[in-house]
Formats: C-alpha cells, sequence, structure tokens
C-alpha cells in the first residue's frame, strides 16, 4: 500500500514540475519576459548563438568603419555573429522593399527620415520604448534627441547622431567687408543688413532657395509654425503670409547680389567648389556636421555659428542624421537593441567612427571623451552642438511618406519667385493647394 502511494505521490510531482517547466518555456516562445519588453528569446542570458543582420548605406569610409565597430561588438559578445548587408543609397532602398514585403527585413535597419513614416505604418519596425533604460542606456542622452524618432506614442527610430543648422563663415571676409562679428542670437533684419553689406563688397551671403525647404522651414520655426503639421496630414502653417515674406527675402537678395541664382548653384559639383570654400561667399547656411568636410577644403579658416533668427527660441533643433531601427519580424529583438545600445555609448566603438560622419554622438559621456581626439574644426563643431543642445526646442513630427513630393513642389515654386516667373503672393497660394493635395493622399 505504502508503494503505491509513493508511486502516486511521485508521478504527481512529475507532471507537476512538467508543466511548470513547460510554462517558463511557453512565455519565452511568445516572447513575454518580466521586462515588459517584447522578445522572441531572452537574449540577455546570452546562452546560446545569436545571428543578427545589420543593413545600412554608405561610402566605402562608412563601410570599413562599421565592420570595425561590429568586429568590435562581436569580441565583447562572443556568442553574438552580426552578417553586415550594405549598399549605396538608391541600392540599399531598393533592395529593402522587397524584403519587408516578404517580412525578411535585417534585424538592425539603418533608417532615414524620408522612409520611417511609411515602415512604421506598415508594422514592419518594432517600438522601441520597452528596450529604453533596459538594453539601451540613455543617462547621457538628452530627452530632446530621443523624441526626433517618437511617431505617435512609440519610439520606431533610435537618433545614433545628431545635427542642427547653423551659419558658416570666413572671419577674414566678414573683417574685410566692414561687418562685425555675429551674435548668437542675430534676427532676420540683422541678416538683410549684413547680406546688403556683403553684396555691396562682393560677396555672397548664402541667400537664393538652394535647397528652398531647409531654409524655409528654418524660418517658419523662428516664428512658431513649421512646414508640416504634428500628424503629417498638411502644412504646418495658417498665414500665407510666411510663405511670401520668406521668398520675397530671398529674391531682393539673390537682385543685389547677395544670393546665387538657382542655375549658378547647380553648377557647382562638389565641396571643392562650394562658394564658401572659393572665396565667392563670406558666409552660408548648412548642417553642423558639413562643417568639418567644408573647412577640410578650404584655405581659409572657417567658423560657425547659429543661423538668422536665432533671437527665437523656436528655431533651432536637434535633427537626427539618421536612425537605427529594428525590423518587427527580428527573432532577438533585445540583442538588437543591445547593439544600439552599443553603437551610442562605446566610447571606442565611437573613436572608431571617428568623430561625425553618422553626425555628433548623442551621448554627451562619449562626446566628452573624444575631445582629447578632435581637430580644430570638430572642436567647433562640438562646442557649437553642445549650445544648441541648451538653446532648441523638440523637433515635433517627422516628415510624412509624401514629404519629398512637397519638397520639390517648394522647390520649383521657389525658384519660379526667384527668375520672376511667378507672383510670390501667386505662388503662396498654389504651393498650399499642391502641398495640401499631396499630404491628404
Amino acid at each position: 500500500m505504502k508503494k503505491t502511494i509513493f508511486l502516486i505521490v511521485g508521478i504527481m510531482m512529475v507532471l507537476w514540475l512538467s508543466a511548470c517547466n513547460g510554462g517558463d518555456n511557453q512565455d519565452v516562445k511568445n516572447g513575454n519576459d518580466n521586462s515588459g519588453a517584447t522578445t522572441n528569446e531572452t537574449d540577455n542570458d546570452n546562452t546560446e548563438d545569436i545571428t543578427l543582420r545589420f543593413a545600412w548605406w554608405g561610402d566605402q569610409h562608412r563601410t570599413d568603419y562599421t565592420l570595425e565597430v561590429i568586429d568590435l561588438f562581436e569580441e565583447q559578445n562572443e556568442r553574438v555573429t552580426i552578417e553586415a548587408e550594405y549598399a549605396s543609397w538608391d541600392d540599399y532602398w531598393r533592395k529593402l522593399a522587397p524584403q519587408a514585403a516578404a517580412d525578411d527585413l535585417p534585424d538592425i535597419i539603418q533608417m532615414d527620415q524620408s522612409y520611417i513614416d511609411q515602415y512604421s505604418k506598415n508594422k514592419q519596425i518594432t517600438d522601441l520604448s520597452p528596450y529604453i533604460g533596459e538594453q539601451i542606456n540613455v543617462d547621457h542622452i538628452s530627452e530632446n534627441v530621443l523624441s526626433g524618432g517618437e511617431i505617435n506614442d512609440g519610439l520606431y527610430g533610435f537618433n545614433i547622431g545628431t545635427t542642427a543648422l547653423g551659419y558658416y563663415y570666413n572671419p577674414e571676409l566678414l573683417e574685410e567687408s566692414g561687418i562685425d562679428d555675429f551674435s548668437e542670437e542675430w534676427t532676420w533684419e540683422d541678416y538683410k543688413d549684413i547680406s546688403e553689406v556683403a553684396a555691396e563688397a562682393g560677396y555672397y551671403s548664402g541667400g537664393g532657395v538652394t535647397d528652398a525647404q531647409v531654409g524655409f522651414n528654418h524660418y517658419l520655426r523662428t516664428q512658431g509654425a513649421r512646414l508640416f503639421n504634428e500628424a503629417g496630414t498638411g502644412l504646418g502653417y495658417d498665414d500665407d503670409q510666411l510663405f511670401v515674406d520668406y521668398f520675397s527675402m530671398q529674391q531682393d537678395l539673390v537682385e543685389i547680389g547677395a544670393g546665387e541664382t538657382p542655375d549658378k548653384a547647380s553648377q557647382r559639383t562638389g565641396l571643392e567648389d562650394d562658394a564658401l570654400v572659393t572665396e565667392e561667399a563670406l558666409g552660408g547656411t548648412g548642417w553642423s556636421t558639413q562643417f568639418m568636410g567644408v573647412q577640410q577644403v578650404a584655405d581659409s579658416t572657417l567658423d560657425i555659428t547659429s543661423p538668422p533668427g536665432s533671437d527665437s527660441e523656436n528655431g533651432l533643433y536637434l535633427k537626427p542624421s539618421m536612425y537605427f531601427s529594428v525590423a518587427e519580424n527580428s527573432e532577438h529583438k533585445e540583442m538588437a537593441a543591445k547593439f544600439l545600445d552599443f553603437f551610442v555609448n562605446d566610447v571606442e566603438a565611437n573613436r572608431l567612427m571617428m568623430l561625425g560622419d553618422r553626425g555628433i554622438p548623442v551621448s554627451s559621456e562619449v562626446q566628452e571623451e573624444l575631445k582629447d581626439d578632435m581637430s580644430e574644426a570638430q572642436q567647433k563643431v562640438f562646442e557649437y552642438m553642445e549650445w544648441v543642445e541648451e538653446n532648441s526646442s523638440p523637433m515635433g513630427g517627422i516628415d510624412p511618406s509624401t514629404a519629398g513630393e512637397v519638397i520639390d513642389a517648394l522647390q520649383g515654386f521657389a525658384e519660379e519667385i526667384v527668375y520672376g516667373q511667378v507672383d510670390v503672393e501667386d505662388a503662396a497660394e498654389n504651393f498650399r493647394n499642391e502641398a495640401e493635395s499631396l499630404l491628404s493622399e
């Protein structure tokens, strides 16, 4: 009798233990863990071999150092292998589209502002919010930086580098023209006055409509508006007088010789031919991370300051140079998030990237560690970006999926205005009609 009782109890214990173990395995299989993150396995335990695919676009220089960063990560994570997939810009997106359609995207995807809205709406990239503060340390990353990848209530792109609009200038030509140094908070009226003096001295001041969207959006932000509304469903300004004022100003600057015509600008083929490098311009607006490239080919020592309209607290923002996203189809989301953390927070990895190809490092701790490695031009950019971080507003919503078509339309109207082919008031109305039609699709 006792043997029978022990046998029954033993069988019951085996069944109970089996049920408990089965429940644990099912939780892992279904992607449930105690952190609240949705994953297909517990990557942090790192007890199994994991292969991640990582895709990016870029030139050979970017590819070379990215492969070195991958090697460094694999050295620190012996069970992880990262397979690299890289291409030029056009080939990259042509390859990514069918992968997305087949639910076979790489685990980690270098993502651009022009595409992130589309991929998030199609549920092809995952919300990274559950990994923030877990696999991804953001202790030294500002909220303005993080918010650049937010769409609706989720974080679908992790900002891996930042840039901001700045005004490059040649101090020698500035002095030669009789212009005092710039204030960090110069106004649009200051800009027009300086432009007139520059034109009289025979120099451009950066006026004109090259990349009309960049200049116009900055102007709108200094007026408390934006090119696109937060939802991306329409224009972000209601008063067309803002359009009229900005493009009338640019038309005037081109007429007095302070800005290039679109034809003249289109003849410039590279950095060596930039008007600032050839000393045809005493200054011009551009993204801060491009400053180092311009300085490298310029004979004169250049400097960088805030762009016109910086008396407004709303003008400048930290623009993501690019994002990293994690594919929704990835079976190793936690490990992919861990790689993102490594990319932005590891000092040696950022030293391999050598300061700025993917934007200024987003971690203030990494920035501080790299200061001793910087050239004079790099130090200027880092110091400027530190100032911007303290004097900027949130970026706001990302560009809608039809932004490219809207921007093309804006550029066309801007060039017609400069050449006197359309009245600026008519252009303002026509642009609004075309843009609203595109954005409502």
